[in-house]
């Protein structure tokens, strides 16, 4: 199995244990916030429902996105994982959040709800934790090793990651768990008070935590849709690799953007040495793009332009693009 193949299963098994769950956990809730009346409860079926909605965008976006390129799409789906995923972020938002926040402001500003059996809710709450810490463990065992693989600390890789399931599974269950807290301490406060305001108080606080999941998956997936530079290490080893070729005097624009997750595209402007001919230049782009592929494994596509240093409207627009910066324009701004 390839490394590529191994995170792309790695990714699905981590969304069917998700959605496994979710679906499951929402059943429960639903019934649960029926019984004792609860709106933290119905809030947090809400939730469960979103999240198993979630999962299914998820799973779509992981098998539209492993189509292979075509005549229409030469460049192949690897975005389409991303676009999913922006919908996935919408949906925490629009079914989760926005119920949240309406059962939470119609409890508190309604007219007050009797709570009856809570001990059932307690019990449901109990199960889901259970549940929705095994999903997360996954999502955690998962990043942690992705991220020892490229030696990075956990939090950065979190950041720099370019595959949105399992952060979004992460942060979807991360979100789960401090919710199911917030319904148990509605529910607790409830009960010990007689009074339904604390149900709606917790109520409020989940639609503002999925809020704020929703816009925070929501601005990950727009940077990645948008066309986001390639890992600086990547991007800095492509140079270098480029710069250390006998056939060329200097690299005058790097430009990098990902594809898809483990899809890099590459388009450097070099400036050859003018004593080779043309069959040499076309040698050394045909070497040094298999070169590029073969040591960098997400770097899939390879364009090398040659190019004069000394063109004004070159030097212009890498100007345009890194500023200040544009006399060592890849150099210095990584």
């Amino acid at each position: 199995m390839s490394e590529q193949e191994g995170a792309g299963g790695e990714s699905t098994l981590t969304v069917l244990l998700a959605g496994g769950v979710n679906l499951a956990i929402a059943v429960l809730k639903l019934i649960a916030g029926i019984i004792t009346g609860s709106g933290a409860m119905l809030s947090e079926a809400a939730h469960s429902v979103a999240d198993t909605i979630t999962e299914v965008l998820l799973l779509t976006a992981l098998k539209r996105s492993e189509r292979p390129a075509d005549r229409m799409h030469p460049f192949g789906y690897g975005k389409e994982r991303y676009f999913w995923s922006l919908l996935a972020a919408v949906s925490i938002f629009a079914s989760g959040a926005m119920f949240a926040l309406y059962e939470g402001f119609t409890t508190v500003f309604g007219e007050p709800k009797e709570q009856t059996s809570p001990i059932v809710g307690y019990g449901v709450l109990a199960v889901a934790f259970v549940l929705e810490g095994i999903s997360w463990l996954q999502a955690i065992r998962q990043v942690r090793k992705e991220s020892r693989a490229e030696r990075r600390s956990f939090f950065t890789y979190l950041r720099m990651i370019d595959d949105p399931a399992p952060k979004t599974v992460l942060f979807e269950d991360s979100a789960a768990l401090t919710g199911l807290l917030l319904a148990f301490a509605g529910l607790g406060l409830h009960q010990l008070t007689g009074s339904s305001l604390w149900d709606g108080l917790a109520s409020i606080l989940i639609g503002v935590l999925l809020a704020f999941v929703a816009y925070l998956l929501g601005r990950t997936n727009r940077g990645l849709l948008i066309g986001r530079q390639a890992d600086p290490r990547i991007v800095r080893g492509v140079r270098d690799h480029l710069k250390a070729a006998p056939e060329i005097e200097d690299v005058v624009d790097l430009q990098t953007m990902l594809m898809g997750t483990d899809h890099v595209l590459v388009c450097g402007r070099v400036d050859f040495d003018d004593s080779l001919g043309a069959a040499d230049v076309e040698s050394a782009c045909v070497r040094l793009a298999d070169e590029l592929t073969a040591k960098f494994h997400d770097v899939t596509e390879v364009f090398i332009e040659p190019v004069p240093r000394s063109d004004p409207k070159l030097r212009a627009t890498v100007l345009a693009r890194y500023g200040d910066l544009s006399t060592r324009p890849i150099e210095e701004h990584q």
